[in-house]
């Protein structure tokens, strides 16, 4: 499976860098806070230059339902959507589909409590000579061993794993669905975060594999750049133990994404891992 090196978002788009000058992969809920019984929400999800704002390219999402979520050309393999309920069981998604700039899926919302969405993505890239001719390869890391030759020249193959996450609280806000699952880079929420305000001070923890993840960049942007001269992005730096704090200047969506990268990769012969955490939060007015 090989790509042109001119597809980056398209080509397992969750897992290359999404810098404030690159496009972003996000999802926008319709609502984060919910109250009545047996209520919907509706999720946007899509990779574009402005946040919340699609102009560009769908998020491709494998078991949204559908038309075939492949991405054009057999260029790399969509992400997996996981769904968690306040009591930790699995829920669907309803009414799934992915258009020319956007995918969309509808949740019901039936417990009280606190429901992760998750969007999840794994993928290899690699450079390499055959034959003295450059080559560039894209895919699942399953597929590695398979097509990129055992003896490789000048082989450099990065492992690469995205979580993108949504919370959405019903009636009163609950922990059991914030707990990390312990594979790659994820957020551990002190300040819960479905009650988040402007003006005041939230509290966040990163963990990579578990366990506190220090000096790591956090990127926090919010929506609406499309209609701002400056981007507004805020810069932060976690702690010895992973914390860092924001204090939101306004109500609205903000996106929020960090990328770590070390040695842990798979392999002796990927060596490199990149782990990237993407999430959406709604912060209310005072």
């Amino acid at each position: 499976m090989r790509i042109s090196w001119k597809w980056p978002v398209l080509a397992l788009c969750l897992c290359v860098p999404l810098t404030a000058h690159a496009h972003r992969a996000w999802m926008l809920p319709s609502a984060t806070v919910l109250s009545g019984d047996d209520v919907w929400i509706t999720v946007d999800a899509a990779v574009s230059n402005d946040l919340f704002y699609f102009e560009h390219f769908p998020l491709r999402i494998a078991n949204l339902g559908g038309p075939s979520p492949e991405l054009p050309g057999g260029r790399g393999r969509a992400a997996q959507l996981s769904i968690t309920a306040p009591d930790g069981s699995s829920v669907p998604h309803h009414n799934g589909a992915t258009g020319r700039y956007r995918s969309t899926f509808d949740v019901q919302i039936k417990q009280k409590g606190t429901y992760k969405l998750a969007v999840t993505n794994t993928g290899v890239f690699a450079n390499y000579k055959e034959g003295g001719q450059a080559k560039r390869w894209s895919g699942a890391l399953e597929a590695f061993a398979k097509e990129v030759p055992a003896n490789a020249d000048e082989l450099r193959a990065t492992y690469n794993e995205t979580r993108m996450e949504v919370f959405v609280t019903s009636g009163k806000p609950t922990m059991a669905t914030l707990k990390v699952t312990g594979k790659g880079l994820e957020l551990a929420p002190v300040t819960h975060p479905n009650d988040l305000v402007a003006g005041t001070p939230a509290a966040f923890q990163l963990v990579l594999d578990g366990k506190p993840a220090p000096n790591v960049k956090v990127s926090v942007v919010p929506g609406g750049n499309r209609y701002r001269d400056k981007l507004g992005d805020m810069s932060l730096t976690t702690d010895s133990d992973g914390k860092f704090t924001v204090k939101w200047p306004d109500p609205g969506m903000y996106w929020m994404e960090a990328v770590v990268r070390d040695e842990n990769g798979p392999s002796k012969e990927i060596k490199q891992r990149r782990a990237g955490y993407i999430a959406t939060l709604e912060v209310m007015p005072p």
